[in-house]
């Protein structure tokens, strides 16, 4: 018995000493913190206006980039603010799929293409930030890669708000080009922006953005028509509507956050202080993040007290709706 005790407390020694030397290994098995480079150490193209350090090294190993995600550099809280956009946006549908069926509930497909659109872009952003330090061929292709994630959700944004958030009025104005308009922009922002990525040593800044930044901004037009005139209603009718808070708080979220990614601030107020924390885009990608779940609210509410207006405007057509998003993403 004496010999069974303290062959069990040996064992459990060996293991706490291996506990205590965790730290030690992840130490040896991690990037140093020193890993960073200045901006005149890394090709043009990953060059960011008044961001003077903090960037990772090209041509590395694919083990060092993925272990950056555990390290400081000016590309850290961008992938940290989609990664756990993604988490928190599976972890909210993976309860809805318990009360919502997909499947056998044709009126919910819509909902099923913003919950699938909108982790695949939080997803892709996530990953396009960690992993596009590894040489220019792999920065436009993890970024083609984001575009189309972002594509993909700005076209499930303008599904969801035909479908359950339109009113009828609007409906008969836009009805007829509404769903082809939002396939063709959001396909033309996707092009746009990775024209903008390809081209982006030879192109005069004022163009990358018009190349980037129109088509996505005449695509938000559209997709978010139905919600403005929403909201319009309602502020006229004066009748309680719960969904419309949570529309108006997407709309400002989005407004706020696309103000970031456009201009450079607050980094431009501070150049060389906003190496790794202040950034801009960081402060977008909140406000994006934001957008998505004050957004994905007010949808779950329209689906399950709107559903006697948007049966009975579009009746049958939601598997078509759904399935142009397979078309949009091919």
């Amino acid at each position: 018995m004496a010999t069974i005790v303290s062959e069990k407390l040996s064992r459990l020694f060996i293991s706490a000493q291996h506990f205590w030397k965790v730290p030690q290994l992840l130490e040896e098995a991690l990037p140093s913190l020193s890993c960073t480079v200045g901006v005149l150490d890394v090709p043009r193209l990953f060059r960011k206006p008044y961001i003077h350090t903090g960037y990772r090294p090209v041509n590395r190993t694919w083990r060092y980039y993925f272990l950056s995600l555990f390290q400081r550099h000016n590309e850290a809280v961008n992938v940290w603010t989609h990664l756990v956009a993604a988490l928190v946006l599976l972890v909210r549908f993976w309860q809805l799929a318990r009360t919502v069926d997909f499947r056998g509930d044709p009126h919910a497909q819509p909902l099923f293409i913003i919950a699938a659109s909108s982790i695949v872009y939080a997803t892709f952003s996530a990953v396009a930030h960690l992993l596009q330090a590894k040489s220019e061929f792999w920065h436009c292709a993890f970024f083609f890669l984001d575009y189309v994630g972002v594509a993909t959700y700005q076209y499930g944004s303008a599904l969801v708000h035909y479908y359950y958030a339109i009113e009828p009025a609007w409906h008969a104005r836009v009805g007829g080009f509404y769903i082809p308009g939002a396939v063709l922009l959001a396909w033309l922002s996707c092009a746009g922006s990775c024209y903008a990525k390809y081209r982006c040593p030879h192109l005069s800044s004022l163009m990358g953005r018009l190349c980037q930044e129109v088509p996505s901004a005449v695509a938000y037009a559209l997709d978010i028509s139905p919600v403005l005139h929403r909201i319009y209603s309602s502020s006229s009718s004066g009748l309680a509507d719960p969904a419309v808070l949570y529309h108006k708080c997407h709309v400002l979220s989005f407004l706020v956050g696309a103000f970031f990614f456009a201009c450079p601030y607050p980094e431009k107020w501070f150049p060389g202080k906003c190496h790794f924390v202040g950034q801009g885009h960081q402060i977008f990608h909140v406000f994006l993040t934001l957008c998505t779940l004050t957004q994905v609210e007010a949808v779950l509410l329209d689906y399950g007290t709107r559903q006697p207006i948007y049966s009975r405007l579009h009746g049958g057509l939601a598997p078509l709706f759904s399935a142009l998003c397979l078309l949009l993403v091919v």
